[in-house]
């Protein structure tokens, strides 16, 4: 009887992960290769949410909230033409915030945290959003997903925002394991290059809103299938259902790139 044929190399990564025998270099190994292939499938990210400076993308952060950044994009552009400032929001009448803000879900809540944010940025910094995590992690409505957002997008200076989509993609791949969204943040810090971390949650997002949805991935289209040690249990491995399943206005490249797209 003939020897049977050795698996691909690509295949032998993701066995090894699947099994729980992958060490912490080849998980890391693994981790950044993954992201290397996510750069050629998105090479042009962007936070999803619409703001022209610190205090606009703070308060559009608590707005999405368990809401989509879509959602919170048609609700902003009224908001922000009718408070400009962290003292407009600060002095701003509730009943009015909670009206503009009420379609982005639990209202009165994210409008007691904007006033809140409004007056503590005029008490402690002059109503400017201050650029650093210890200190925007103190003001209301300010947590460590909503300060890394912030800080990597509006100043520039890299975070690791970690949201469920990042926390779903990151166990699925098991370069991370549970829900504790600081551990899985202090985990991919030590994995992913500081440079890139802003990045690097960006298309995590971006692919776990295209491609590995949280219902069903489409894992026969995904181009991080030979590196996913949950390929095919995610989501169906047979191309043409799998392509039926990816989104967004990255479809046609991203297809493109596993063979799947159209021919010219």
């Amino acid at each position: 009887m003939p020897d049977r044929a050795p698996a691909s190399p690509k295949r032998r990564r993701r066995g090894a992960a699947a099994r729980g025998v992958e060490t912490d270099l080849g998980r890391t190994r693994r981790a950044r290769r993954m992201l290397r292939t996510l750069e050629t499938a998105f090479p042009h990210v962007y936070c999803e949410l619409d703001f022209t400076n610190p205090l606009e993308l703070s308060v559009a952060t608590i707005l999405s909230a368990q809401c989509t950044d879509k959602r919170v994009n048609e609700v902003t552009p009224a908001l922000f033409r009718r408070y400009r400032t962290a003292a407009d929001y600060a002095g701003s009448d509730r009943e009015e915030l909670e009206s503009l803000i009420r379609s982005t879900g639990f209202y009165r809540n994210k409008a007691r945290s904007i006033q809140g944010l409004g007056a503590a940025l005029v008490e402690k910094y002059d109503g400017e959003v201050p650029p650093r995590l210890e200190d925007l992690v103190t003001l209301p409505g300010i947590g460590r997903k909503t300060a890394n957002v912030v800080l990597g997008n509006a100043f520039g200076i890299p975070g690791l925002p970690v949201d469920t989509h990042v926390i779903r993609l990151v166990n699925r791949w098991k370069w991370a394991e549970g829900t504790d969204a600081v551990r899985i943040e202090r985990e991919l810090m030590q994995m992913l290059p500081k440079a890139g971390w802003t990045d690097a949650s960006h298309r995590i997002i971006f692919h776990g809103r295209r491609v590995c949805h949280a219902r069903t991935a489409a894992c026969g289209a995904c181009v991080l299938a030979d590196d996913c040690p949950s390929a095919g249990v995610a989501g169906p491995l047979d191309p043409v259902a799998a392509a039926s399943l990816v989104a967004g206005p990255e479809r046609d490249h991203l297809l493109e790139l596993v063979g799947l797209g159209e021919p010219a």
